[in-house]
């Protein structure tokens, strides 16, 4: 065999093992309980990472990544099976709609016609509702394009679902390049005027044992201001300076350095469940959090278009959920960050209005990154 042949034949199959790598795997993941077939996908890049997500909820099921050392382990909450998906409250890695966050007494007014939306977080509404979009089983497929392969996911929400006006449509792409970037696009249109705010809940602990608390990780967050809340969780409608307060993450600052000192606010959300006014809101992709594990040397960026940032330091994690692997999800071994319209924006005229018009498309762009502290 030639020197030539055997240069063709190396090429071709290291094409092969690119293409293998990019390509995006189908499986069965059980039957949902309204009888609709679902599915769970994985997504891995050249580097070894490695994404998993189910059409149940548009759920991010696991992400795999590696350490400093090059030990790779999965940094999300998550559940081993659908029926973990099937019967958890805590919203863990799902596609959280109409609404992610709080509206307050689950009211709010278009056009000075008041919608009730379903309460199911005291005397408020959260997420969506009792069976919100974390609880349907989405449209979904593999599209394969000239450059990659990704999951699209599609979902209709009929007009007066849990209290919401409108018929919506929306969609959510999700994709894995080789720069360990987690691409999560959302688009969604409606034919009457109503409101519209959706993000992912993952809960990450980027040691990537669940054993450890996130107390040690290092967080910034791109934010001179946040929106006090009241005893109920619901912001105020006051936007605050972080200066001098717990609230500041300007600087890399550990989580758990103050989330015990005497502040009202911590005393509030039992620790941090508070939404951070981002810095340079312009409608574009700017970065707006890193966070870091000193001790595995794990980082997640995130980049994101929206004008908040909801920080959850898994204040009610209490043991009583169990995860992958019959793991314990105990008190504060997990956190969130979740971009977003402000929480009870429709209800606040200082905040950006999520209001979503017939004729006009919500678009909402985040990337996270995933790499090694330098």
């Amino acid at each position: 065999m030639g020197r030539i042949t055997i240069i063709l034949l190396a090429v071709i199959m290291l094409s092969c093992n690119s293409d293998d790598e990019n390509k995006v795997i189908q499986e069965n993941f059980g039957v949902a309980p309204d009888g609709s077939p679902v599915f769970l996908y994985t997504m891995k890049n050249s580097n070894g990472m490695t994404v998993k997500l189910t059409n149940y909820g548009a759920t991010l099921v696991s992400i795999v990544t590696p350490d400093k050392d090059g030990n790779f382990a999965d940094i999300i909450a998550g559940f081993d099976s659908l029926s973990g998906y099937v019967n958890d409250n805590s919203f863990i890695g799902v596609t959280v709609g109409r609404y992610a966050n709080r509206i307050g007494k689950g009211k709010f007014k278009i056009d000075d016609r008041e919608y009730q939306l379903t309460i199911n977080d005291g005397n408020n509404h959260l997420h969506g509702g009792v069976k919100g979009f974390h609880k349907l089983v989405w449209d979904s497929e593999i599209v394969t394009d000239d450059t990659s392969s990704y999951v699209v996911m599609k979902l209709h929400s009929p007009d007066g679902y849990e209290g919401y006006p409108g018929n919506v449509d929306v969609k959510v792409k999700f994709s894995l390049n080789d720069n360990n970037d987690l691409i999560i696009e959302y688009a969604g249109t409606t034919d009457k005027p109503t409101i519209l705010n959706l993000t992912n809940h993952a809960y990450y602990n980027l040691s990537g044992n669940f054993e450890n608390t996130i107390l040690d990780h290092i967080l910034t967050i791109n934010a001179d201001n946040f929106t006090p809340i009241d005893s109920e969780l619901i912001p105020t409608g006051e936007i605050a300076s972080v200066e001098n307060t717990p609230m500041d993450f300007r600087k890399p600052t550990a989580v758990g350095a103050r989330i015990n000192e005497d502040y009202i606010q911590l005393k509030y959300g039992k620790g941090y469940d508070h939404n951070w006014a981002l810095n340079e809101y312009d409608g574009n992709v700017r970065k707006a959090v890193t966070l870091s594990d000193p001790k595995s040397g794990r980082v997640l960026e995130i980049f994101t278009d929206q004008p908040g940032m909801q920080f959850y330091s898994g204040n009610f994690l209490n043991g009583t959920i169990t995860g992958k692997g019959g793991i314990k999800y105990n008190y504060r071994t997990a956190l969130c960050l979740e971009p977003q319209f402000f929480p009870d924006s429709p209800n606040k005229d200082n905040f950006d209005s999520p209001l979503l018009k017939p004729g006009e498309i919500y678009r909402q762009t985040t990337v996270y990154r995933f790499g090694i502290m330098k």
